[in-house]
């Protein structure tokens, strides 16, 4: 069965939460998601199994004033946190499918985006054991960028957009061995510049280098195939633009299982003791609705798999250069 898992400050002190059955319960002797995991691949037993043994009868409100609720997971050296994702992931709605191809019949034939798409459909979900065709994969930076719920998410000061990509992570944790190991999964907001991404498709790595906000719980276990959410930006306290979202593999045209394959098949990506946050995508973009986000705007991101919403204020970073001279 499955459990969330929250990581909580209070009182100057880290704690780890398990959230069950309506019940928020202190971990004993873990200060965090991080510790509890080496420890269960240490002992050799599930994720959920190590938190339940460490359950103690303390039960706290994480919504209460003094309880600053943190990212699911995080590395004692943010430099050993990746964050890392794949786009065109997702089927999206038949209005979205319509737009691509007729903008790949307006350009004579097909954009390298619709390829990959399409390649994605046709070979995305391979059998069990076999090789399923590469999603679009990107880089995003390391631990210092991410952001937990009820931080802002700060756009850099040269960033053409900063917009909003409501989405599941899942999270992981290279094991002595250098095994990965799928502690389970997130809420998220990618947070991407879709006009710099739009100016020219060879600047998507630039577009992605930007922060991530995560959801505040951990959800242990298996996915839902169907996970439905809600999206929204709030200007001024009023909803300025509200859509649905759909993820889960049966709103993706890869499995899970192939997008892990595709990103843990480099040996760099397999390093004993780091931790991997990968981003499985979203086809729900307020950016694609003519959106244009600006400072104090409030994102709000919802999924009924998660009990516990994330919601973030852009900011602008101030204006700064790189100064560069000989050693």
């Amino acid at each position: 069965m499955s459990l969330r898992l929250v990581q909580i400050e209070a009182a100057g002190n880290r704690r780890v939460v398990s959230l069950e059955e309506d019940r928020a319960a202190l971990l004993a002797g873990v200060p965090s998601v991080y510790e509890l995991a080496r420890r269960a691949i240490a002992d050799g037993v599930p994720l959920e199994q190590a938190a339940r043994k460490r359950r103690t009868g303390e039960v706290i409100d994480i919504e209460a004033v003094g309880v600053r609720l943190l990212p699911p997971v995080d590395h004692p050296d943010p430099a050993h946190l990746y964050l890392t994702g794949t786009g065109l992931t997702h089927l999206g709605s038949a209005e979205s499918r319509d737009k691509m191809h007729a903008l790949a019949a307006a350009e004579g034939g097909q954009t390298d985006s619709m390829r990959m798409f399409l390649d994605g459909l046709e070979g995305g979900r391979p059998a069990p054991g076999a090789v399923g065709s590469q999603p679009e994969w990107f880089y995003k930076g390391d631990g210092s960028g991410v952001v937990p719920s009820g931080a802002t998410l700060e756009a850099p000061d040269f960033a053409l957009d900063g917009g909003e990509e409501p989405e599941i992570a899942g999270i992981y944790l290279i094991d002595p061995a250098g095994r990965p190991r799928r502690l389970g999964f997130c809420l998220a907001n990618e947070f991407s510049d879709h006009v710099t991404e739009r100016h020219n498709y060879l600047w998507l790595a630039h577009s992605k280098l930007r922060p991530a906000a995560l959801g505040p719980e951990l959800l242990t276990g298996e996915l839902p195939r169907d996970v439905r959410g809600v999206s929204r930006i709030y200007r001024d306290g009023q909803v300025l633009w509200e859509k649905p979202f759909l993820t889960g593999e049966a709103n993706m045209s890869h499995s899970i299982a192939n997008l892990e394959h595709h990103h843990f098949k480099y040996g760099a990506f397999r390093r004993p003791g780091d931790v991997h946050v990968h981003f499985f995508g979203t086809a729900t973009l307020s950016f694609a609705d003519g959106i244009q986000t600006r400072p104090g705007d409030v994102f709000d991101i919802r999924a009924d798999a998660f009990r516990l919403p994330l919601r973030n204020t852009l900011t602008r970073a101030a204006a700064s250069s790189v100064e560069l001279s000989p050693l």
